[in-house]
């Protein structure tokens, strides 16, 4: 059965009358997500530092957000995530996630940089992972100053977030860079190619919908060769091997749960360790939620938990 939370979340939506994401302008979806997170998100707890950070990016100035722990010092030097956040690539910002990363830093006990990527429809495919990859080279490349781990890099992200954390990680492969320690893929987008049956099974109602992922495909990836691209579905690369380890997550009652498990199989198959945990009852963006669904608090545990374990 539906968890009786995320049931009790979906009924409120379709009581107050909230519009679906694909019958917004991408301004107006934006300032809808970022107004959601007071109600559903708990209360930021403190860490030891944020500060945004602006480096040169593909398309210009990129900005990064820099979280240290609660408890350490700068001196200390500390494993780091690279985080990317959710948002089908057309919403989401540093702030949507703030929350979320600020609890990573703490329960992984490592710095965090959130990585504030260019958005379509105002920026198409690949801007988005041409962002995320440099904004991870850059990290590892000033690892010295920023007081972390150059062998002890993590990345990250939710939902399209995921995406980009897979597609970062193929890319540092095919560029012989370095190798991240982990990829942790929440609930990722995998495969824009083609209609798995949980978008079939699950395409309406339960919050993310079939018609919302065609929304946010026709904005990022509106010609059909992105979607059959690699760096669009990172399900088609040519080679998964020598992939860093990764934790999959995925949930229940989310169109995107079985290409997030196909994914987690395929590098399974292709040698690399690979952990995959479903939460059946939940619906997809839940773990943000921990104001709201007890299961979020304890999913952002294991997110944090397998975190802690590569480092």
């Amino acid at each position: 059965m539906l968890d009786p939370q995320a049931k009790a979340l979906i009924d409120l939506i379709a009581e107050k009358g909230i519009p679906p994401t694909h019958t917004l302008s991408p301004k107006d979806a934006r300032d809808f997500y970022v107004q959601r997170r007071f109600f559903s998100q708990p209360d930021a707890p403190e860490v030891a530092q944020v500060k945004d950070i602006q480096i040169a990016g593909p398309g210009g100035a990129l900005t990064l957000r820099s979280y240290r722990p609660l408890g350490s010092d700068t001196q200390k030097i500390l494993p780091a995530l690279l985080y990317y956040h959710g948002g089908g690539h057309v919403i989401g910002d540093l702030d949507t996630h703030d929350t979320l990363c600020r609890s990573l830093a703490n329960l992984a006990g490592c710095a965090v940089f959130s990585v504030h990527y260019r958005l379509a429809p105002e920026h198409i495919f690949p801007a988005a992972s041409d962002d995320c990859v440099a904004a991870t080279q850059w990290v590892h490349d000033n690892a010295s100053v920023l007081g972390i781990d150059p062998a002890r890099i993590a990345v990250g992200g939710d939902s399209a977030g995921g995406h980009l954390a897979a597609v970062v990680a193929l890319t540092l492969k095919q560029n012989k860079s370095f190798t991240p320690v982990l990829q942790l893929l929440i609930y990722p987008v995998t495969n824009a190619s083609e209609v798995s049956e949980s978008m079939r099974t699950n395409a309406q109602g339960y919050l993310l919908t079939r018609d919302s992922m065609d929304y946010f495909y026709g904005h990022y990836m509106p010609e059909t060769w992105m979607r059959q691209d690699w760096r669009g579905s990172p399900m088609l690369a040519a080679d998964h091997t020598d992939l860093p380890p990764a934790f999959v997550m995925t949930a229940g009652y989310d169109p995107l749960r079985d290409e997030g498990r196909a994914y987690a199989d395929k590098l399974s198959a292709a040698g690399v360790p690979t952990q995959y945990v479903c939460f059946e009852r939940q619906i997809h963006g839940f773990v943000p939620m921990g104001r709201i669904l007890r299961e979020a608090n304890t999913a952002v545990k294991l997110c944090a938990q397998a975190l802690r374990d590569s480092f």
